[in-house]
């Protein structure tokens, strides 16, 4: 277990002191410490950001939530800007000009914005390891319920201990979920991309034997997708990329979705919040649409509901999974006796990232006897983290 002198020390790397902004006194204090959790630059911390800020705090320091529910209440979250702005203080505040822009250059991708599609949103970034023979290749896949999040989600901690560590990375943009782009548009954006790389292997010194992709939520879901999902190439296609293999190494997940099956999630609704609690009431509306069972075929491009269920199965990790699979990572933030929130506001995303998700497709795996490690708080594991567990799996 880490000692608090340790876990503050993190704290004020995640937390960077920069200018006052104004709104309430939390939000004030967070923006001075983190200015990059203002994505639209409006100066002040919409209900997105905050939400987006809080699930980065717990994956990077995940003692921060206490009562292990999957978010951080205003009072775990005032209590980890205490500690951070306390520490901050008697460190002297910001790094100097120096070593911002060493620490800049460190994580500047070797190439960015690299189109592989047509959209404005097939694009990504990509670190190339420096060493002499081809290296092995992590892709990151932002999450954000299929309609929020970009490349930029990166950890760069995770950017920097992956480069040292002689893996090269990349992190791409997918097209989001609209009526007009429904799913699996996204899943099939990262699957070009990831064959674009390899198609790029020669040239970036890339090892297209050794790829890796890990995400969280609507990321790992399409990096289960791809992991778990039968070779998509096309060797007679007539487009050199299309020919490239899609099948992954290994893969990392952080409060991934293991099924989308509508019957899986009316049970687990059901047995973590009793009969009572309607599963539609979670469904979120898509453009104009607000019945449920109209917004789930919509989300998935389907005109009836049994052409949905058949879509669902085809990207869903439980449906897919076989013997022949290779090995996964996957991350929760709660442990399995963690209790719902009381604030309703806050039950869809612990819901959505429930720990019974990863616990379910281990019993599968398990039963194929497929190597997958489960992670979250209190659990004994062999890997630390996802990046002791690339390390492992696509070093020579």
């Amino acid at each position: 277990m880490k000692s608090p002198a340790i876990v503050t020390l993190a704290l004020v790397a995640f937390f960077s002191p920069s200018f006052p902004i104004f709104g309430n006194p939390l939000d004030k204090e967070i923006l001075n410490l983190q200015p990059k959790g203002d994505e639209n630059g409006d100066g002040k911390l919409s209900k997105a950001e905050k939400g987006a800020l809080k699930q980065r705090i717990i994956k990077r320091f995940p003692r921060s939530d206490a009562d292990g529910d999957g978010t951080l209440s205003e009072k775990e979250l005032e209590k980890v800007i205490k500690i951070a702005t306390a520490r901050a203080k008697t460190q002297g505040g910001r790094k100097s000009g120096k070593e911002n822009d060493q620490g800049k250059k460190q994580t500047s991708p070797t190439h960015a914005n690299v189109k592989y599609g047509d959209h404005e949103r097939n694009v990504f970034d990509i670190w190339l390891a420096e060493n002499s023979k081809p290296t092995p290749l992590a892709i990151f896949i932002h999450g954000g319920g299929f309609r929020a999040g970009s490349k930029e989600k990166l950890s760069r901690d995770v950017l920097k201990k992956l480069l040292k560590a002689g893996i090269s990375v990349a992190s791409i943009n997918y097209r989001y979920l609209s009526i007009e782009t429904p799913l699996p548009t996204s899943h099939h954006d990262a699957r070009r991309a990831l064959q674009f790389m390899r198609s790029k292997a020669k040239e970036w010194n890339l090892d297209k034997s050794r790829v890796a992709a890990f995400g969280g939520s609507a990321g790992a879901q399409i990096c289960m997708w791809l992991a778990y999902s039968d070779d998509m190439a096309k060797p007679k296609s007539k487009d050199p990329i299309e020919r490239e293999s899609t099948r992954l190494t290994c893969v990392a997940t952080t409060g991934g979705q293991t099924t989308n099956q509508t019957e899986f999630w009316k049970e687990m609704i059901t047995d973590l919040l009793g009969p009572k609690i309607e599963a539609e009431g979670f469904v979120r509306p898509l453009g104009e649409l607000v019945d449920p069972e109209k917004i789930r075929m919509a989300t998935w491009g389907t005109s009836t509901l049994e052409e949905m269920n058949q879509t669902l199965s085809l990207h869903s990790a439980l449906s897919l999974v076989s013997e022949d699979d290779p090995p996964i990572f996957m991350s929760y933030g709660m442990p399995p006796s963690a209790k719902p929130p009381t604030d309703r506001n806050r039950l869809r995303g612990w819901l959505i990232h429930h720990i019974n998700l990863g616990i379910a497709l281990k019993k599968k795996t398990d039963a194929l006897k497929l190597e997958a490690h489960l992670k979250f708080s209190g659990a004994e594991l062999k890997y630390p983290s996802q990046v002791e567990f690339f390390v492992d799996k696509l070093s020579d």
